[in-house]
């Protein structure tokens, strides 16, 4: 270590985190977005999407790989130059015969070096920071990775829904606007390498690979581990379907069942409304939990992330074009997906406790993925088979599973309360 600790704290923390967020929701979120506008179904939009999810769900295979070379600065440095890269690579193919093949590609090397800047970012935070710090902006690094989540599918997309409508050219419209992310996220890494001290040293001193079957062996032995990781994969098993539709449900002509907005109202509405929201309702959670603990508020908090799936059913059955009806099923569906991911979070933390709990955290969240990319792939599928009416009660009616296997779950009934206030 350098004597760089906590240096220039209040500037890298907010790009740091913003450049962490930016891609991610980019390839889960406005990727779907995009592929609606350039004319794809939306089994196919539900399925190639959902692959994207991928390097999140086997990030924890090659983590220990990213502990043991180099710093962790060079890791996230060099993985968003490769983002910019790739998103430049987007925008420069999307007017081609083989846009569908040459963008998917370049969107997994987003989600790939995206997962790995996560795994470089979250240890650098933890090395260039005192323990005292790392607490103290833990709430300004939550804010600005929300703030890249509303830049990357709210003002992105508004940015592309004028362009379509300036060029009167889908295709060239999105073409401006990845490379435009591209040269966004070139700023961003730029700001990073030259607000970001040199606080460590290369991670080449003692070889863990040698702890990894420890780390797995201890982690499949946990007490009830079956019975959780089942738990952590149908908890989202609705909303996982729904955050794929939503956005070609509000894109959809009305003959096709769809609400019929404009991109850029998506992006206001979805992408920017929405997520504000989402945050809103994750803070509320996370003080409800935090004075009360877990126990008392997870069973509300299920219901909170599904039973509101239900307004979109009701969009979907009147076909209703009045703005104040949608604008308010987004922010209840949104603030109580914020409220009700809370819990899951939390319920994590626990999943992950003991000797080795950041790797264990890192396995929980792989399987969070995965709970996101398997239902996600075959979201359009059922969404075609169903109608949209159909589908949104269909993901409502997933939140049973979760409900059942909840009854079963061993968890101390103050978890929550004691490791929030500590």
């Amino acid at each position: 270590m350098t004597n760089d600790k906590d240096k220039n704290a209040w500037l890298w923390v907010p790009i740091l985190y913003f450049t962490q967020g930016l891609p991610y929701i980019i390839v889960v979120g406005l990727s779907v977005i995009m592929y609606k506008k350039l004319g794809l179904s939306n089994a196919e939009i539900g399925l190639y999407t959902s692959w994207l999810y991928i390097p999140w769900v086997l990030k924890p295979l090659w983590s220990p790989f990213v502990d043991l070379n180099f710093t962790k600065r060079k890791w996230f440095l060099s993985m968003q130059l490769l983002i910019s890269l790739a998103f430049l690579g987007i925008g420069l193919t999307l007017q081609t015969d083989f846009f569908l093949t040459a963008t998917l590609a370049c969107f997994w090397m987003v989600a790939f070096a995206s997962a790995t800047n996560d795994i470089a970012s979250d240890g650098y935070y933890m090395l260039a920071l005192s323990e005292k710090k790392q607490s103290f902006f833990i709430g300004m690094r939550s804010t600005f990775y929300r703030l890249a989540m509303v830049t990357g599918q709210g003002l992105i997309v508004i940015l592309a829904g004028f362009l379509e409508h300036q060029l009167e050219n889908t295709a060239k419209a999105w073409s401006f606007t990845m490379i435009a992310t591209a040269v966004l996220m070139a700023v961003l890494t730029i700001s990073n390498f030259f607000t970001s001290p040199k606080a460590e040293e290369n991670s080449s001193k003692v070889n863990q690979n040698a702890h990894f079957g420890t780390i797995f062996s201890t982690f499949f032995s946990k007490k009830g581990i079956w019975l959780s990781l089942a738990f952590i994969l149908t908890y989202r098993l609705g909303e996982s379907q729904l955050v794929k539709m939503t956005s070609p449900f509000l894109l959809d002509d009305t003959a096709k069942g769809g609400l019929g907005l404009a991109t850029e109202a998506v992006g206001t509405i979805y992408g920017t409304v929405g997520i504000i929201f989402l945050s809103l309702g994750g803070i509320l959670g996370g003080i409800l939990i935090s004075k009360d603990g877990l126990k008392k508020w997870m069973l509300p908090m299920i219901l909170s992330l599904n039973l509101p799936n239900l307004l979109y059913a009701l969009l979907a059955i009147t076909k209703t074009t009045s703005m104040f009806a949608i604008v308010g099923t987004v922010i209840i569906e949104q603030f109580g997906y914020g409220f009700g991911f809370a819990a899951f979070l939390v319920y994590l933390i626990y999943v992950a406790e003991g000797f080795y709990k950041t790797s264990h955290y890192a396995l929980a969240t792989g399987f969070m993925a995965l709970g996101m990319m398997l239902p996600g792939m075959i979201s359009g599928y059922i969404q075609e088979w169903l109608g949209y009416d159909g589908f949104f009660f269909w993901v409502a009616f997933a939140a049973i599973p979760a409900l059942v296997l909840v009854r079963f779950l061993d968890y101390p009934a103050d978890f929550g309360k004691k490791t929030l206030n500590n």
